[in-house]
């Protein structure tokens, strides 16, 4: 739930996304969420199922980009036993994992082109094998993909397939870089500090000075940018107040080391191994 919480915001874009996802809950519709690295959208996919039918069934989440193209075909249909070397047994795949529920491709992107051709099967038909097998499984599963990658790009430089980006692209999600929606920071501050603060702890409070630094930052990186900041300032802060002077963003850094080194030798920081 923690991690869920992180999906906030006040501004006029946020509140029309929360919308939007409140509306495709609702139904089955295969959903495409685009936008920048760092910017939830497997959070945005966490939620949509959350809040559907299935929320009492799986999630499960695959990440096209950090499987092997060898092994991707195996992690998401699975395998019958000797279908490889090194194939001893049957081996279920991500889709039937997800069946009944919710299946999350992150960066689709990414995925081979060969295994576009058989994704597009399982919209079509509902059905596939496992690698190696002739059984056909059925599967209900729901799909929601997600990418930073400019899919109509890909299309005209052949790497994605046409009809796959239009079987996808039923209900369109885009979220907006941090750096478009100041508005934002404040709340999803405030959401990070509670996530990294323990239960016996009291929350680090932000100044308007700190405020104003964070909402000054184009945030490159956002969300996860914006996390690893708020972290350093909560390691570095005095009497749990995070000031300007506690916002190490990265290029400051090299500037700043000398500062808390000579903090943590006066005893104003306690180091402990």
């Amino acid at each position: 739930k923690q991690e869920n919480d992180l999906l906030t915001g006040q501004s006029k874009v946020m509140r029309e996304l929360f919308k939007s996802i409140g509306r495709v809950a609702a139904t089955d519709l295969t959903v495409l969420i685009q936008g920048e690295s760092g910017t939830g959208k497997e959070l945005i996919a966490r939620s949509i199922h959350m809040h559907s039918l299935r929320s009492s069934q799986a999630f499960v989440a695959i990440n096209c980009a950090a499987i092997p193209s060898e092994l991707m075909e195996s992690e998401l249909f699975g395998h019958e036993k000797g279908a490889f070397t090194g194939a001893t047994d049957r081996k279920h795949g991500k889709l039937e994992f997800a069946s009944q529920g919710t299946l999350f491709l992150d960066e689709i992107g990414d995925m081979p082109m060969n295994l576009q051709s058989k994704l597009l099967r399982v919209l079509q038909e509902k059905q596939f094998e496992r690698l190696g097998g002739k059984e056909l499984i059925s599967t209900e599963v729901r799909i929601i993909a997600a990418t930073h990658q400019d899919l109509l790009n890909l299309i005209q430089n052949s790497q994605f397939r046409t009809d796959l980006y239009y079987r996808l692209n039923v209900f369109p999600l885009r979220t907006l870089a941090l750096k478009d929606r100041p508005d934002d920071i404040l709340p999803i501050s405030a959401a990070l500090l509670r996530k990294h603060t323990e239960k016996d702890q009291s929350l680090p409070m932000l100044t308007s000075k700190a405020l104003e630094v964070l909402k000054a930052h184009s945030w490159p990186g956002n969300v996860r940018e914006l996390e690893n900041v708020l972290q350093r300032a909560m390691v570095i802060c005095n009497e749990n107040t995070i000031t300007e002077n506690d916002i190490m963003i990265d290029n400051a850094l090299l500037s700043t080391e000398k500062t808390l080194a000579d903090r943590i030798q006066s005893g104003s920081m306690v180091a402990s191994a």
